[in-house]
């Protein structure tokens, strides 16, 4: 029997090459899709997973009142580690995690190489999974100095592994000064799917060391992981650290919470002190995504099979009259979707082989097809659903026709099959309503996000980091890059203008303050003429000028900042920071230090001690950017013969805070023209279909002296009054999910009337032609050619 079905098939297939030939490459556009979809999604929830202590691996968050709204901490004093595993019982390990406040790079055996390091407790191992190569994965520091490298850095500094041990590496400390750390172990490289990337480790008691011990509990530096005792959950712990800091520093106010490590990665966007999302939505959003484009493949198949099942109806009366029941007819309708679906397959894994660099271009990953067990197990799961539920209903619509009607002539289609198979139509053309609608927002979002004024100039803006240790005058060489032709103007700063801006909090005071109140302030230390470099405008006062004395005793505020301590005329007046009185010489328009999602913050410049610079920043001509570079390059490695000039644009940092949204609105591009082209797909069968069905009907109309424009009209209104509808409602649902989405941020576009008329429009003009190929066709038919049977 199944020889015979498989046979039957590939007869039908062959019978019907148009309608076989439409489904096959909807199904496999579909899968192909479906798939690309899956292998993201399962390697994004995989990040994080691989750590064999992850039911009992968090991390610690602490929230805090920010001007009034309740935010959340991601750094933590470094030395929080040390007490909570001394003073929590809970809590079997505890480690920090720190990035280097001045990083400059390593050197070893006349190699001098960039790479990305980080302090951590000599416990770090004993919590996470990485795997040691050589030395104590217990204890990772016999000393201070000891210094743990990756494989990778092993062979480019060494050419091998082994005998590496003992052998000395040299970096720049926290004070700028050269330490020779001794190699005490050698880690295998990071996997791909951590959201901790590393290729060193530093000794977190030589970092204790270089941070003032006067304010080590209230320098917010370090991230915290803590392994709990088997048994002991979140709810558990979170009561017995909320209040924790109180007994250690004067932030009795902040509050500590945890979450499960390899939870943060997917939800780590958090709002009035709870987590509201993150990457998860993105997953959930393209698992939805791949959901709607495999049913608008598998509604090609069951419209076209349904629609064609007045070709079947003589083969289904004849095996119900020789004794084949119901469910052998269902067998074999299912059986021929199903192969239908795996033939599909073969061919979408051909187009996931071919577009598959692209794709990972495009998400920025290194996805593969590899057949595991699992990826195989789940390739073969989503052909599976796909074949049932494409093949599902025109195997139960065929298999319930009784023989006496087919004979009889009596079979006509129902007001159900008809309903049902329109209803269809409209499904596909609301999701490609949404999509379409979707992408357009994204991109006019991204747009706005790109051309909005900040409230500074980020445009040709390039920096790159500057050694202090070295014998250079830091002046005379921003003075020497002046004098280049096509540089606008140069300055240095310590800290960073975009996201990850430093600040301070209960630091401070000044004259009227409620002891009690506490705000957050932002700030960065500039030299001279980094604000007219960046364009900043001062609505009072004046910007730090070398025409004054001692202007390491100023600052100048941002307008929320002077809104924030209550002057309006904060000018002159003193500012007590850190125990030292400065002079407010300023105050500068508000702008944007933070991605969009966030509103403006307190924030003030200080003016830069030039020992603490890390950075040159440097505004450039446009169209001049090559050629001032490579002149850059050149004075940089006279003062820096061993180190790589390795430079940034200010506004890629800017671009880099939404790449997530970035990648969405390119990846939403491609799946909403799929979408439309399935569904257009499955229109031009219908309506390859309905015109053959009609074809002695328009004949006659012919005869009678229908032109062809009135034929065309009347085969074209009842599809366009199916994608008609299917627009009404995909309207509605679109504006409801797009004004969702753009409220997430501070700052956006206004939903405009023209994204919903221009996706309506689209959708219906494309339709139109889908149809009219084959309507035009028909209407131009020769009428004798049908009637003269």
């Amino acid at each position: 029997m199944l020889k015979h079905n498989i046979k039957l098939a590939f007869r039908n297939f062959k019978k019907d090459k148009n309608t076989f030939l439409i489904n096959l490459i909807g199904l496999s556009t579909g899968l192909a899709c479906a798939i690309f979809i899956f292998m993201w999604v399962n390697d994004e929830i995989s990040v994080d997973k691989f750590h064999k202590n992850d039911a009992q691996l968090f991390r610690i968050f602490s929230n805090y009142d920010e001007n009034g709204q309740i935010s959340t901490e991601t750094v933590l004093p470094t030395v929080l580690a040390k007490a909570l595993q001394e003073d929590i019982p809970e809590i079997r390990e505890s480690a920090s995690y720190s990035e280097p406040f001045d990083y400059s790079g390593l050197t070893s055996n006349g190699i001098y190489l960039d790479a990305k390091g980080r302090y951590v407790t000599d416990n770090f191992f004993k919590i996470f999974s990485f795997e040691m190569m050589e030395g104590n994965a217990e204890k990772l520091f016999p000393n201070k100095n000891g210094i743990v490298i990756s494989e990778s850095l092993a062979n480019k500094f060494y050419k091998t592994t082994e005998n590496v041990l003992g052998k000395v590496i040299t970096y720049k400390s926290e004070k700028g000064e050269k330490v020779e750390a001794v190699i005490s172990g050698i880690f295998k490289d990071v996997p791909k799917k951590s959201s901790l990337q590393f290729d060193y480790l530093l000794s977190n008691d030589f970092f204790v060391e270089s941070i003032n011990q006067e304010i080590i509990w209230y320098n917010y530096i370090s991230e915290i992981y803590v392994l709990l005792e088997k048994g002991i959950t979140k709810e558990m712990l979170d009561p017995k650290i909320a209040n924790f800091l109180a007994t250690k520093s004067r932030n009795d106010e902040d509050v500590l919470w945890a979450q499960q490590f390899s939870q943060q990665y997917l939800h780590g966007d958090y709002k009035n002190g709870e987590v509201v999302g993150g990457r998860i939505t993105y997953v959930r959003l393209f698992s939805i995504i791949a959901l709607f484009i495999l049913l608008i493949a598998c509604i090609n198949f069951m419209n076209l099979s349904t629609a064609n099942a007045t070709k079947k109806f003589k083969e289904i009366g004849v095996k119900k009259t020789i004794g084949a029941d119901r469910q052998t007819l269902v067998f074999q309708y299912l059986g021929e979707s199903l192969m239908l679906s795996f033939l599909s397959l073969g061919i979408a894994l051909g187009l996931i082989y071919f577009f598959l660099p692209q794709f990972n271009l495009i998400t920025g990953k290194e996805l593969a097809l590899n057949f595991s067990g699992t990826m195989l197990l789940s390739i073969f799961a989503i052909t599976l659903f796909t074949g049932i539920i494409s093949g599902s209903y025109p195997a139960f619509y065929l298999s319930s026709f009784k023989p006496a009607r087919i004979f009889k002539g009596n079979v006509k289609n129902s007001w159900g099959e008809l309903w049902a198979r329109k209803g269809l139509v409209v499904f596909q053309f609301s999701i490609s309503i949404i999509l379409i609608v979707s992408v357009l927002v994204v991109y006019k979002q991204i747009e706005f996000i790109q051309n909005k004024k900040l409230g500074f100039n980020k445009n040709n803006v390039v920096h790159f980091k500057f050694d202090k240790t070295e014998s250079v005058n830091q002046d005379i060489f921003i003075n020497e890059i002046k004098n280049l032709p096509t540089v606008i103007n140069a300055s240095s700063m310590w800290g960073s203008l975009v996201n990850d801006v430093s600040d301070t909090n209960g630091s401070f005071d000044w004259d009227g303050k409620n002891p009690d109140y506490n705000p957050t302030f932002h700030f960065v230390d500039v030299n001279y003429d980094m604000l007219e470099m960046l364009d900043v405008k001062m609505v009072q006062g004046r910007t730090f000028s070398k025409k004054y004395n001692n202007e390491n005793t100023k600052i100048i505020l941002n307008e929320k900042g002077a809104e924030i301590i209550g002057l309006e005329n904060p000018v002159g007046k003193t500012f007590n920071l850190w125990g030292t009185d400065f002079e407010i010489i300023g105050v500068a328009q508000n702008f944007n230090f933070e991605s969009l999602y966030k509103s403006i913050q307190p924030f003030f410049f200080r003016m830069l001690n030039k020992d603490d610079a890390d950075k040159i920043m440097v505004k450039i001509q446009a169209g001049k950017e090559q050629n001032t570079l490579a002149q850059l390059e050149t004075m940089y490695k006279k003062i820096h013969p061993s180190i790589p000039f390795e430079y940034q644009f200010l506004d890629t940092d800017y671009q880099r805070l939404y790449e997530s949204e970035q990648r969405v609105a390119v990846l939403s591009k491609y799946f909403a023209g799929f979408a439309i082209l399935l569904s257009c797909l499955g229109l031009f069968g219908l309506a390859a279909f309905t015109a053959q069905r009609r074809i002695k009907e328009i004949s006659i109309r012919k005869v009678l002296g229908a032109k062809p424009l009135s034929i065309v009209r009347l085969l074209t209104l009842d599809f366009t009054k199916m994608v008609l509808l299917g627009i009404f409602v995909g309207l509605p649902i679109s504006y409801f999910i797009t004004k969702k989405w753009l409220e997430e941020f501070i700052f956006h576009i206004d939903l405009s009337l023209w994204f919903f008329l221009f996706a309506g429009v689209t959708v219906l003009v494309i339709a139109w032609i889908t149809v009219s190929l084959q309507t035009v066709k028909a209407a131009n038919v020769n009428p004798v050619n049908n009637l003269k049977e």
